[in-house]
């Protein structure tokens, strides 16, 4: 250590020092291409960053910290032809502002054969207002950097937090060319030293933003844990002992609900602590109602919110701003909760001290999940009453959105969700009653919650026998062709492997959601596996779920590049179209979602009341889940995905890379790596 601080001495009084020269143990690196994007991932100590660069005609330098869920990038204008990025070292920084306050990132050598880059603009600050900005909404007025050129080589922008904090800041600065315009109106442009040779690029990336604790593998990983080098790295960058990262780039931060269901399904392969942790980070931002949280607002995006709702001459700060618009999330605790404290062996001698621990507000967790079971158990009377879909969980007023398809399009204009409805509101109630059974609870419940405790059984029992009912279809078998093949010659699809796979007898599956007035809306999806990973369906319930979803698409669910999180050939054409391959939750890949597939078959072939022709049908489904899981084994951690057909075969494709797609994924997201906990069978 004295000789690598020796070695620094000089670099640290330049003010600028590489983190490399004072930690003992290895850097977190790894890249991800996927289509037209190459990402870099970076992290050692206080240093945690994902670069992007995209090539094409539409060229980017991005990166996004975990820090503060903050980012910096450059914009580029459209160019003629396709350029093409190289890139060479990442390394961590470490520097002082112009007041002396620490910023962390990284420091990047890369090259790009452009003739000449155009800057367009560049954003500094959160990544909501990056994500923003890359859809086509404008930044505010408050966070606009202004440009400076440096010896006529490189480009600067930096600035603090809009209250003053320590900010951002990222630089280009070209080894083997030169900083043109920037005076009399001309935009700043990059261009080579001479024509036709690659330009040489060195990008320095910075955030002042406080920086996570990160857990490392030792933390992290049980020994169980599958060995796929590549996810467990992803899943390395998004863990931290303050909380879990929903995913990187646009989604560095906490989320409730993929937070929930990332420890579910990796619970196995997660150390206790990680989980504990995992859980404690979403007890500790209920709201007093006992809602989860979906997302949160921190950083400069909080002051932003902040100022633009009391003002600007008023007083605010960086407190964090949480969303609790989301429904799912606030019955996915208890059942979660029950999978480590109640039947995870490793938390005997734990759970209780657990349930002891402290929220930052004084609250131990136990009180903190007794406020959410007590939520639960009120929303679910109505319905346990009488059991009719007025009385179900519906979206929130004035949301179109409320569970994991949390885009517009999502519920095809649904009001009340499958799995909500069908699955986590019995799951949640059935765990409530196992709690109140164990006696968990009894130091942190109120005696009025306790009371409320008592009745989770039969609430449970009442929500198993008539939500279910509510969404089940069927299509008579001449409808259910007319529907494949008219979407099918739609989508240029060969119909045959499809209609093969129709019944004889009526097609029957669960609608993706009921409408306002409690009508089914007949979009197939794969939430299915919900039910097969949290219930115990009836024989038949199981059966028409596995075959459903594991029939060739357009009939089910299943193609060459993986498992369709939704097929609307049997609803109308205005739904088909707003469930396209281009749409965010429409006829695409969630990689997540085969996953829960592949656990949720594992999980019914434990049972040992299925009969054996059910148990054949379910082992047969692994099998080509599994190959179709394989099939696109490189885009495993990344979010989602879309496809093209040709020659009779779907072919993977990266999502958000093309004209007309919806956004764009994430090269990590967390609950993508959960197949470290889920091995092939």
């Amino acid at each position: 250590m004295r000789a690598a601080m020796k070695s620094a001495l000089p670099a640290l009084l330049a003010g600028t020092l590489s983190l490399a020269a004072f930690a003992a143990d290895a850097p977190l690196r790894f890249r991800v291409t996927e289509g037209e994007t190459l990402n870099a991932f970076y992290r050692h100590g206080p240093a945690a960053a994902h670069l992007l660069l995209n090539s094409g005609r539409k060229p980017r330098v991005l990166v996004a910290f975990p820090a503060g869920n903050s980012g910096v990038g450059v914009w580029f204008e459209e160019t003629d032809a396709p350029v093409r990025w190289t890139l060479d070292t990442v390394e961590g920084l470490a520097r002082d502002d112009e007041r002396g306050r620490p910023l962390h990132g990284i420091v990047a050598e890369a090259s790009v054969d452009a003739p000449r880059l155009v800057i367009r603009d560049a954003v500094l600050g959160s990544v909501r207002v990056l994500r923003d900005f890359q859809l086509g909404i404008a930044y505010p007025a408050a966070v606009a950097t202004a440009a400076k050129t440096s010896a006529g080589r490189t480009v600067v922008w930096s600035r603090p937090r809009i209250d003053g904090a320590p900010g951002y800041e990222i630089s280009i600065e070209l080894r083997n060319g030169r900083v043109s315009g920037g005076g009399g109106g001309a935009p700043l442009a990059l261009e080579p030293a001479r024509k036709g040779e690659p330009m040489q690029l060195r990008i320095v990336a910075l955030t002042g933003e406080k920086p996570l604790t990160p857990l490392d593998a030792r933390a992290l990983f049980d020994r169980s844990a599958g060995d796929d080098a590549h996810v467990r790295e992803v899943l390395q960058f998004l863990s931290y002992e303050e909380k879990f990262l929903a995913g990187s780039w646009r989604f560095d931060t906490y989320f409730g609900r993929d937070t929930l269901m990332s420890l579910r399904l990796l619970m196995p392969a997660l150390r206790p602590e990680a989980i504990e942790d995992g859980l404690a980070s979403v007890l500790e931002r209920l709201n007093p109602q006992g809602e989860v949280a979906h997302e949160e607002d921190i950083g400069e995006f909080a002051l932003l919110r902040h100022r633009k709702e009391n003002g600007p001459g008023s007083a605010y700060d960086d407190a964090p701003i949480y969303d609790y618009n989301m429904v799912d999330d606030d019955r996915m605790l208890a059942p979660v909760a029950a999978a480590y404290l109640l039947d995870d062996p490793r938390s005997r001698g734990r759970a209780a001290a657990f349930l002891a621990r402290k929220t930052s507000a004084g609250e131990p967790l136990g009180a903190a999940l007794a406020r959410n079971f007590a939520f639960v158990l009120d929303s679910a009377a109505a319905f346990a009453r009488e059991s009719v879909a007025a009385n179900l969980i519906a979206l929130k007023p004035g949301r179109d959105a409320g569970q994991w398809r949390d885009s517009r399009e999502g519920l095809a204009g649904g009001r009340y969700a499958y799995d909500v409805n069908a699955v986590f509101v019995p799951a949640a109630l059935d765990a409530i009653a196992r709690f109140q059974q164990a006696g968990s609870l009894q130091r942190y419940a109120t005696p009025q919650q306790l009371r409320a405790f008592s009745a989770a059984g039969e609430r449970a029992a009442r929500w198993r026998a008539h939500a279910p009912t509510l969404f089940r279809q069927t299509i008579p078998v001449a409808k259910a062709k007319d529907g494949i093949s008219r979407y099918a010659k739609a989508e240029g699809i060969d119909p045959a492997p499809a209609l093969a796979s129709v019944p004889q007898e009526a097609l029957r599956f669960d609608a993706l959601a009921l409408d306002a007035t409690g009508r089914p809306i007949p979009v197939l999806h794969s939430d299915g596996g919900f039910a097969l990973l949290f219930l115990k369906p009836g024989a038949q319930e199981v059966r028409d779920m596995a075959e459903t979803m594991l029939r060739p698409f357009p009939a089910g669910l299943l193609t060459d590049a993986g498992l369709l999180v939704a097929n609307p050939a049997y609803a109308d054409r205005g739904i088909a179209e707003a469930f396209g391959r281009n749409a965010y939750h429409g006829t695409v890949v969630w990689s997540w979602q085969q996953a829960l597939l592949a656990a949720g078959l594992a999980r019914q072939l434990q049972r040992d009341d299925l009969p054996a022709d059910v148990r054949a049908l379910l082992r047969d489904g692994q099998r080509r889940l599994w190959r179709a899981i394989d099939a696109s084994r490189a885009m495993r951690a990344s979010e989602l995905w879309s496809w093209s057909y040709a020659d009779g075969r779907y072919r993977a494709e990266p999502f958000g890379q093309n004209a007309g797609d919806a956004d764009e994924s994430n090269a990590a997201q967390l609950w993508s790596t959960v197949y470290l906990a889920i091995p092939p069978p």
